[in-house]
């Protein structure tokens, strides 16, 4: 079993060292919530990187938006280059959810575009978590979002090991199980294309594809290739191959879940119908026997989240599977500036629910796609362990949860915060230019900030009017 490796060419200073052995202890004692309140600028990253190697636990980061979530992938990958550092957001660069307006009767259909290499990414995180311990996955509050079952991803790869007794076409069946097509022309992501007794395969979670070359029922060659030139990069041993899809499940669960749709569907209808409700009835109908019929034969739909209790088997209310079940029972978990965070995971339940209310109630979906949901926030924390909230303003929630408050002040660099002195609004523009003039004087550069990029842009006019040499510098 690999161990966490921390890779860094300097040692904790400031208060990082007495934050790191106050937050281990205390998760050694078996104490559930630590709060870390460190300012900007000490190091908290890299104190969070140190318990956990210190702890050798795998660990899920939450961050309540993408760009945080990246630079925190960016910095733990450098800390941790010998281990698995995934990267689990959103994988939509647009998405308009499936509604319906009853005041004008609009109804929206779902919509949105998928970033390929984002989806690779949360592949490759479900991948790592069912087959290591040495895991730190960056997520954002998606996370709470709901997934396949962890036992059906698991059941549905594929091991292949140099010289295995394994057959061309089952293992092509196999393939189709776990939503892979194929695709003799061209080779991307989530497909596969077959010569004679080589499978070259791309899988979705993968950098590179792999090709298989079978002698018989026996695995004679398994390579690494380029996806363009298709010439051979690595000769490897195994090689696991994940499904195509977080939302997979088994053939035999699709059998069943297809009965106990239909069941539900009669239900549904013979409601609508007592409420005098003709055309949701039909609505109803017509939607959810075309799901069925692409369910029995090709085991996926559009939409298919929306039958995701009866596809695990779940009671209904039951919270749905997601990230979190992936993970071992003893991960850490860090709430990266938990101030924010947390009322986001609050707040996407109550959302979610208003919206998908709607399409029920009308005849768009079954009342079982309600349990399709972000968690609850008192499911969140039932399914969580222990917890380190990080944060330089922590809200009292958090307070008031922890055993202990680790202060993280004295950066690593020595530096303090510069001396805050609030000046009249009156002449300010003056007082700036006065003040500018006296830091150039010394050789010294000057930065202005502004509320707004049209207040830069002017800024900068008046300022060159009046012999400062300047630039301004906004996102555009």
């Amino acid at each position: 079993m690999m161990e966490f490796r921390l890779a860094a060419d300097y040692e904790p200073k400031g208060d990082q060292p007495e934050a790191i052995e106050a937050i281990t202890e205390s998760i050694r004692a078996g104490k559930p919530s630590q709060t870390l309140l460190g300012v900007t600028g000490s190091g908290k990253t890299f104190t969070m990187a140190n318990v956990i190697q210190r702890l050798q636990r795998p660990a899920l980061i939450i961050s309540h938006n993408k760009t945080l979530a990246a630079q925190l992938y960016s910095e733990f990958k450098a800390f941790f280059p010998e281990n698995a550092v995934e990267y689990f957001v959103s994988y939509y660069d647009y998405y308009q959810p499936e509604a319906y307006v009853p005041s004008t009767d609009t109804y929206i259909e779902k919509d949105s575009s998928v970033n390929e290499e984002i989806e690779r990414l949360r592949l490759a995180a479900t991948g790592s978590l069912i087959s290591r311990r040495d895991v730190i996955v960056i997520a954002s509050v998606s996370c709470i979002y709901g997934l396949g079952s962890p036992e059906d991803f698991k059941a549905l790869s594929v091991e292949l090991t140099k010289g295995q007794t394994l057959g061309r076409d089952e293992f092509l069946e196999r393939l189709v199980e776990a939503l892979y097509s194929r695709n003799d022309v061209e080779l991307k992501p989530g497909l596969f294309r077959v010569r004679g007794d080589v499978v070259d395969l791309f899988p979705a979670y993968a950098k590179n594809p792999i090709r298989i070359e079978f002698w018989g029922d026996e695995v004679e060659e398994l390579t690494e290739i380029d996806a363009v030139s298709g010439s051979g990069l690595n000769k490897l041993e195994n090689y696991r191959v994940y499904p195509a899809n977080q939302y997979v499940t088994t053939r035999e669960k699709i059998g069943s879940a297809c009965k106990a749709i239909e069941a539900e569907l009669e239900e549904r209808v013979s409601w609508f119908e007592k409420e005098d409700l003709l055309l949701e009835a039909q609505r109803i109908r017509m939607r959810t026997e075309y799901d069925l019929e692409m369910l029995r034969e090709i085991g996926f739909c559009n939409g298919i989240e929306n039958y995701s209790r009866h596809l695990s088997h779940r009671k209904p209310g039951q919270r749905p599977w997601c990230l979190i079940d992936f993970f071992p029972e003893d991960f850490l978990l860090f709430v990266d500036e938990s101030h924010v965070t947390l009322p986001q995971l609050g707040g996407m339940y109550n959302g979610d629910r208003s919206r998908k209310q709607k399409l029920v109630d009308f005849g768009f979906r079954l009342p079982s796609a309600m349990d399709n949901r972000p968690l609850q926030p008192e499911e969140f924390e039932k399914v969580t362990g222990q917890t380190v909230y990080v944060s330089a303003t922590p809200a009292d929630r958090e307070l008031e949860k922890s055993s202990i408050v680790v202060e993280q002040l004295i950066r690593p660099t020595g530096l303090l915060d510069p001396e805050m002195e609030v000046r009249p609004i009156k002449g300010q523009v003056e007082d700036c230019i006065s003040e500018i003039k006296k830091v150039a004087q010394d050789g010294h550069r000057s930065l202005v900030t502004t509320l707004t990029k049209r207040m830069t842009e002017d800024l900068a006019d008046f300022l060159r009017e009046h012999g400062v040499k300047v630039e301004y510098l906004h996102s555009d």
